[in-house]
């Protein structure tokens, strides 16, 4: 009884803060089409698509309000649209993905991460208050 008392509260607040705040991305106010990063093959393709279009992981932590803040502060600033493939990748959903990521890519994981590949590879990742809409458009 006491163990449903103190989880029931969490839940109910959680769902709160998600109704505010978001867990992935930001539902209703995102204009970035982006594309769910959730399996080997998705990410395997685009890593091969890349030599025709560069794109952009935006790694995020559903948990962190740090990395809510940078996904709402990047969101806010691109202008790409028609420059790069934006994917998000849920690393707490889809964990094994956000490892093979790191592996497959060669970068180190951060949360929340911005990675920019281009011709195959990563040229570029940004974590935390680095990640810039800004320096993204200087990198593709």
């Amino acid at each position: 009884m006491s163990e449903t008392m103190t989880i029931c509260p969490k839940i109910h607040s959680m769902s709160i803060i998600n109704k505010f705040f978001g867990s992935s991305p930001s539902e209703k106010t995102s204009t970035i089409p982006w594309q769910i990063l959730d399996s080997s093959d998705e990410l395997e393709n685009l890593i091969r698509n890349s030599d025709q279009s560069p794109a952009i992981i935006f790694k995020h932590s559903t948990r962190c309000s740090i990395s809510r803040m940078a996904l709402k502060q990047f969101e806010s600033e691109f202008a790409l649209h028609d420059k790069v493939t934006p994917y998000f990748l849920d690393l707490l959903k889809f964990r094994e993905v956000s490892n093979l990521v790191a592996s497959r890519l060669n970068v180190v994981h951060q949360s929340p991460q911005l990675i920019v590949i281009k011709d195959r590879i990563a040229v570029y990742d940004a974590s935390h208050s680095d990640i810039s809409a800004d320096v993204l458009a200087k990198k593709i």
